[in-house]
Parts: C-alpha cells; structure tokens; sequence
C-alpha cells in the first residue's frame, strides 16, 4: 500500500467509516435470509445468489469509493461537469430503452442491468456544490442582478429530473427533487429570492405535469394509482393494491420485540413480492424482532448526524454542499422507503441504505458515502481554506 494511500485511511472520519462497514455487512447476511425462496423458487438458483451479487457491487463500490478518496474535489470543477453529460445521455439511452415494471429507467447490459438515474444523484449532488462555490459572492451580494445566474442552475438542476419524469420513475423523481429543493434552500441565493424563484419553479412544473398528463395519460400508471388509493387502509384493500403494505404490517407485527428467528419469516413466501429489494427492512423486523431494528434506526441517525458534523467544520464551501446534498440524499430514501412501509406516506419502491439489495443504488450510495469521507479528509489537512 503506498504512503499516500496509507495517509487518506488515516484520514477517514472512522466513527462513521466503522457504522458503515457494520451496516453492510448485517445488510449482506440479512440479504441471504430475504432473498433465499426468491433465489431458489423463482430463478432455481443458489441460496446465495443475491449474496454474492451484493458482494460484487460492494466490492465495485469500494473501489469507486478509494478514487474518490484520492481525487481532491478542487478537480470536481472539471470532471463533474463531464459526468453530468454523461448523465443525461445514459438517462436519455434508458429512458428510449424497454420498459420495466411500468418505468424506462434501466440500460441492460445483458450480464448486468444499470439505472443511470441512481449513479446521477451524487453527480447532482456535486454539480450544484462546485456552481454554489463558484457563485456564492454573486449571489449573496445586494444590488445587483442574480436572473442569469439563478436562471442557468435552475436549467441545469432541471435537465435530469426532467428525463426521470419521462422515464415514470416516481420514487427516484422524489428523492432527486428533494435533494435539489433542499439544497436550494441551503444555497447562498438570498432568501427572497428563493421564494419568487420556488413559486415559480412549483407553478412551471404543475404545467409540465398538466400538458404531459393530458397528452401521455400522466406519471402514474394503474399499478402507483392502486397503491395511493390503498394508502389509508392497505388491509383493506388487499386485492387492489394494498397487499405489499398489509403484508408488511403483518411481517413486522409478527416478528415483535424479539423476532421469530433468522430464517424463519413467514412473509418471504410468496407474500411480499421480491422481498431482497424494496421490503427488505420487514423480513428483517420479521426475524430479528424491534431488539434489532432499533439499532438499524440509531445507526442511520448516527450517519447522519456524523455527515452533517463533517459539514460543520468543512474547510470548503462546496465540502459543505456536498456533505448537506449527500445526508438529503440518505434521509430521502430511508424516508420514503419506511414511510411507505409503515404506512405514513404512499408507497414507492425506492431502496433502502445497506439492506435492499441493487446494484446502481449500492455503488451510487457508497460513492456518496466516500465524497463525505474525500470533504473531511481535506478538512483535516486544511488543503484550502475560505
């Protein structure tokens, strides 16, 4: 190991690298249990399966995630902008691709499947932090006239979503929206502005959604529309789209305090449709009981909270946006992926950190992850200073 490699894993912020490693090892072996009749029923593959696909994706996050590690984000001013091409295009290649399960988000590659909107959150993410810094004075200065500039991020922040809307990706819609509305109100942009500039942005996107329903028939295809309108009383809807959510109540109400025991959920036959993936937080709750999913919810307080210190004391502006776009990022998808599962909001198939399994989603999330890390190493070796 070089020297200088050897420098950047002292560097890293452990308390948060440890949680993590922790969680994705409980996520891979809660993966086997999950996905074990799936694998061997459905695909009459091994009972591993899933786990070593998992371990795959991992393995080629981490190594995404070391050169990230090594890459200064001064140099995000260049590539970034490069990524986010590529970007669009992969989006517009998926978008014109073969649809699955009523969205044109994926690219088959034959042996492996990819989802170009999960890899364009961290790009995102980084885009508008690289254009926060580089504007922050222009924008927090008084007198004179942001239009052009707010105007031109607004057009860039749009261009993804845009495609995703097109693609019929709700859930991955949701959660790209909140980390840019979210990042805008962090942004330097001066706060009245950000309300003539927001209502504005609302009353444009309620246009776009009107015109495109009238002419495509709408975002929402029978499938999300029975899931909403099952909403209130999943149970008793059973037949009409409630059964994943019922299902899932009664996954979690069965497994109580302490669990029926690792192997023995009853749900994963049949009852929660791919189990490995969206619903994987109530095979877990199943088996392993509240004693266990407690911690699941303290460690991803902790990452957050852990991400959001790093921010604090960030060294650099755009350190400190991609610290903020990153724990949006996170909170977005534990959000909407348990909200949906308890109930609290409609839900939408979004993956859940460490314990879904999929791979766009495990490189993209550990790659976010790394840049976190990549923001506090520089931090403490106080490369550049405001």
């Amino acid at each position: 190991m070089s020297q200088s490699l050897k420098k950047v894993i002292r560097d890293l912020d452990k308390p948060l690298l440890i949680v993590v490693i922790v969680g994705f090892i409980y996520g891979l072996l809660t993966i086997v249990t999950a996905s074990s009749r799936a694998a061997v029923v459905n695909y009459d593959v091994s009972i591993y399966y899933y786990f070593f696909r998992q371990l795959l994706f991992i393995i080629a996050g981490a190594l995404l995630g070391l050169i990230i590690l090594k890459t200064d984000t001064k140099k995000y001013k260049a590539i970034v902008p490069l990524l986010f091409i590529l970007m669009i295009i992969l989006n517009i290649i998926a978008w014109k691709s073969e649809t699955i399960s009523g969205s044109n988000n994926w690219i088959d590659l034959k042996f492996v499947k990819l989802q170009p909107s999960e890899f364009s959150k961290p790009v995102i993410i980084a885009m508008l932090a690289i254009l926060f810094e580089k504007y922050y004075r222009k924008l927090r200065t008084t007198g004179i006239k942001h239009a052009n500039i707010i105007g031109t991020m607004l057009i860039i922040a749009a261009i993804i979503p845009a495609i995703v809307f097109l693609q019929k990706d709700l859930g991955t819609l949701l959660i790209i929206l909140f980390i840019i509305g979210m990042m805008f109100l962090a942004s330097p942009i001066l706060n009245i502005e950000k309300i003539k500039y927001g209502g504005l942005i609302i009353g444009v996107g309620a246009l776009a959604i009107m015109i495109y329903s009238n002419v495509s028939g709408g975002l929402l295809n029978d499938a999300r529309m029975s899931r909403f309108y099952s909403w209130f009383d999943p149970c008793g809807q059973y037949e009409s789209g409630g059964y994943q959510v019922c299902n899932s109540y009664i996954a979690i109400n069965d497994g109580g305090l302490m669990g029926l025991g690792i192997g023995k959920s009853k749900q994963k036959y049949s009852y929660i449709p791919e189990p490995h993936t969206d619903s994987a937080f109530a095979i877990i709750a199943e088996e392993y009981g509240v004693k266990i999913t407690i911690f699941i919810f303290i460690g991803y307080l902790f990452i957050l909270w852990r991400i959001l210190q790093i921010a604090s004391r960030a060294s650099t502006l755009r350190g400190r946006y991609l610290c903020l776009g990153v724990a949006c990022y996170i909170f977005a998808h534990i959000f909407i992926n348990l909200g949906g599962m308890f109930g609290l909001i409609p839900l939408t198939g979004v993956p859940l950190p460490f314990f879904s399994y999929g791979g766009s989603f495990v490189i993209s999330f550990i790659a976010a992850l790394a840049i976190v890390e990549r923001v506090d190493i520089e931090t403490k070796n106080q490369k550049i200073k405001l």
